[in-house]
């Protein structure tokens, strides 16, 4: 373990201004996400894609710090045979790769929670991983909020077992120099309350960084990838934007140490405004002790895959509304984001 590679590489990461692109979809989420364009998916469609977004200059080259792929991708070359990674490291982003297997259901919970599996095997992927060009990981826990008030979900069982596994993915990741990126999601999909998602949020993030300690982990090489706090989408009281900086703000500051480089996070199912302005109001309204930025995948890509369509005659426009993203949301981790930037873009 080079702890000094570690570092560098996870300030590079968060460096001012830019964000982390989440472009690790699953080949059945991608395919998901094309049919409401009409395009099938395919390796060359999916290549297409990914390579506009790669090559769009001002993006990559001002506003996107890394990129997470998936395992094809981090394989594959461009149409003129440049491989993917190659045009990433050409920005000066760098690469990273998605390496757990999904959640699945956990035992004992009746199907109602889930632990996210990819363990077995895991060093000696990494170890391919960085020979491919990879230099940070990202690892999933998924953690469901029980609804119609069922405190129940999640258990400390399903929390304790997802956290365990972060931290063994950590430790796999930086014995091969290999910066991991820990999402532990609280899903904002039920109808829970702000409160609530902040009393879940709370426990998971101090029990995570318990078991980091416990097993070794060095936090100077790692990156926090967490939701937000912030109601579910199907509680009638949606909390204003300022609460949700100001809640999110209180409970990462409670629970996460100084020690830890920077927080990129993850937009999980917000408006591309929203989370953009969420960000914002973070970075501008209060004095942090850790670079805070975005590790967005659909809050970035939404807007260039409807203009893209899968058309080559338009690269251009899916190309414009991929800079016009990034660069909202490299200025919301500035704090310089304004609402109006939205509207002179429309």
């Amino acid at each position: 373990m080079d702890i000094d590679e570690l570092y560098e590489t996870a300030v590079r990461m968060v460096a001012p201004g830019q964000g982390i692109l989440a472009a690790d979809e699953s080949t059945r989420t991608i395919t998901k996400r094309f049919e409401t364009i009409g395009l099938e998916s395919t390796a060359d469609s999916r290549r297409d894609w990914r390579e506009m977004l790669f090559r769009t200059e001002h993006a990559m080259n001002n506003r996107i710090s890394g990129v997470i792929l998936y395992d094809e991708t981090l394989r594959q070359n461009a149409a003129d045979g440049t491989p993917l990674v190659d045009l990433i490291k050409a920005s000066g982003a760098v690469p990273g790769i998605k390496v757990d297997l999904g959640a699945k259901s956990l035992a004992g919970t009746d199907g109602q929670e889930t632990i996210t599996e990819g363990l077995d095997g895991l060093r000696d992927r990494l170890a391919e991983y960085y020979q491919l060009g990879a230099r940070f990981a990202k690892w999933r826990a998924v953690i469901e909020v029980g609804r119609n008030g069922d405190e129940s979900v999640p258990s400390q069982y399903c929390i304790n077992t997802n956290v365990h596994a972060l931290a063994r993915y950590a430790m796999l990741c930086q014995e091969n120099n290999i910066v991991p990126i820990v999402e532990p999601e609280v899903l904002m999909d039920g109808d829970h309350d702000i409160d609530r998602c902040y009393e879940v949020t709370e426990f998971t993030l101090k029990r995570l960084y318990q078991e980091l300690f416990e097993q070794g982990v060095v936090l100077e090489g790692t990156i926090l990838k967490p939701n937000m706090v912030i109601a579910g989408k199907l509680c009638q009281e949606q909390a204003t934007r300022e609460e949700v900086a100001e809640l999110t703000v209180q409970c990462l500051m409670s629970t996460v140490p100084a020690a830890v480089p920077g927080i990129a996070f993850l937009s999980g199912g917000q408006s591309d405004e929203d989370a953009t302005a969420h960000l914002n109001i973070i970075n501008e309204g209060f004095d942090l002790p850790w670079p805070v930025t975005f590790s967005y995948g659909r809050a970035l890509q939404a807007a260039p895959l409807k203009a893209w369509g899968g058309k080559a005659e338009n690269v251009a426009a899916g190309q414009a509304a991929f800079n016009h993203r990034a660069e909202m949301n490299g200025l919301a981790a500035l704090g310089e984001w304004k609402a109006d930037l939205e509207d002179k873009a429309a």
